[in-house]
């Protein structure tokens, strides 16, 4: 097909964060472009996803800290809630970042909205309801699906979704959550908070498999003893059955058999990509893991890239922003640029929050890397007597020569106390440059400054 034959100079398959920025720049640069969503314009993030979350755990947080308040000499035994309310702040949140109008948005900027499903047809034709559309280049960024485990009777049950506990009217009165990841930490807090009573359930030894073992030995119990969750590690769901209007889940922990009778039940334990979409007419590479690409986010096929969680690695929104940025450049320089992963936080935002950036020390076991590790509990600041808050630490990892590689922090505010650390891996610093930073007196970053001095 000649290229003055193509509709389109590039076609976005996915409006969410791995595609939408790729689509914005192209179509800025005089490209014509096109994009494709199955559902919600937007994507997952901005509708039901971080933006809807977050600022729902924003207002389960400060009713949290009000409740705890007696320690401090606050009054709070009439403090109530409207779920409703709630709900509406949320909302309200999303109108004003337009997450409703970004079909419009990208119409603005001069970019085609096709809503449907997307199927290859060859390298360089998809059909979309039953119409063909041609393009030079094509970015796939269809995202991830949640994962169903095998477990018996999970297809006779309704799961809950993330999607529908955040717009039910009201919290459950029991939900049962399969998977211990940072999803699932989120969802949990955020409904126990609001007198939901919550089972999460890890086949690990503690939650957060994937962090540091401090953390999720650390907040497993936290969340036990402060939020009144039942944290069921070493624990494989083996069964779920209806009961009435009810679910019963059967589950095995320490070699005996166990069941919990719940109102709802949610699965949390990993997610699949998206990649029925006819890579095979394309000549894309995949598998069900994801879709195969070379360093520069290029596929098999050379004019189409992929960007997101189609590749299969699960990241963060930020990552798959990062992804589309490189991605678009890509497409449309002979320049080629290689994403970094190695500076970018990883941020779960619970209370205390959870943040990491480069390497888990499991990550530098498996590389048989040389390394030297220091830990900071919260309890060593000022600030931990004055906020009476001492659950948490920071963890920084150096190389033999002192050059920080990783570091992993459990504090209030860690999302934002980690791209001090971000910067310092990103630009090579040790940990001796980062204890001999300045760090303001009574702020939670002290703690990252304690840990330094013990490496320096």
């Amino acid at each position: 097909m000649a290229r003055n034959k193509f509709d389109f100079d590039l076609i976005v398959i996915g409006s969410g964060a791995g595609g939408s920025s790729a689509a914005t720049i192209a179509a800025r640069d005089g490209k014509r472009v096109a994009i494709v969503e199955t559902d919600t314009f937007g994507g997952t993030s901005p509708n039901w996803g971080d933006i809807p979350t977050k600022s729902l755990l924003h207002a389960a947080h400060l009713y949290d800290d009000v409740k705890s308040g007696g320690a401090f000499g606050l009054r709070a035994s009439a403090l109530g809630y409207n779920f409703l309310s709630i709900q509406a702040w949320k909302s309200n949140v999303l109108k004003k970042i337009g997450a409703g109008d970004s079909k419009r948005n990208f119409e603005a900027d001069g970019v085609t909205t096709l809503h449907g499903q997307a199927h290859f047809l060859s390298p360089h034709e998809i059909t979309v309801n039953r119409q063909t559309y041609s393009a030079e280049n094509f970015l796939i960024a269809t995202g991830a699906h949640q994962a169903i485990p095998d477990i018996t009777g999970i297809g006779d049950i309704e799961l809950t979704t993330y999607r529908s506990l955040l717009e039910a009217p009201r919290p459950p009165k029991s939900l049962f959550i399969i998977g211990g990841g940072h999803i699932a930490l989120e969802i949990s807090e955020l409904f126990a908070i609001f007198g939901t009573k919550v089972y999460i359930a890890e086949v690990a030894p503690h939650l957060l498999p994937a962090y540091d073992s401090e953390v999720g030995e650390l907040i497993g119990p936290y969340f036990e003893k402060h939020k009144g969750m039942t944290v069921l590690t070493k624990t494989k769901v083996v069964a779920v059955e209806k009961e009435n209007i009810a679910k019963r889940v059967i589950f095995n922990r320490g070699g005996q058999e166990h069941n919990v009778r719940v109102d709802e039940v949610l699965v949390a334990a990993g997610r699949l990509p998206n990649v029925d979409i006819g890579l095979d007419n394309a000549g894309v590479d995949y598998t069900a893991k994801g879709i195969k690409t070379n360093e520069f986010l290029q596929t098999t096929a050379k004019h189409i890239y992929a960007a997101g969680d189609v590749l299969g690695h699960n990241g963060y929104t930020h990552t798959a922003l990062l992804e589309s940025r490189v991605a678009v450049n890509n497409i449309l320089s002979r320049h080629k640029y290689i994403p970094e992963y190695e500076a970018t936080p990883r941020v779960i935002f619970t209370n205390p929050s959870i943040a990491s950036v480069g390497l888990t020390e499991d990550d530098c076991i498996r590389r048989d890397l040389q390394v030297r590790k220091a830990t900071a509990p919260l309890s060593i600041i000022m600030r931990s007597n004055t906020s009476n808050f001492s659950d948490g630490f920071v963890k920084l990892i150096t190389d033999k020569k002192g050059v920080l590689i990783g570091a992993t922090i459990v504090a209030p505010h860690a999302g934002e106390m980690i791209h001090e650390l971000a910067l310092a891996i990103k630009y090579n610093l040790t940990a001796t440059q980062v204890a001999s930073t300045p760090h303001a007196f009574l702020t939670w970053s002290e703690a990252i400054k304690a840990a330094a001095n013990k490496l320096s």
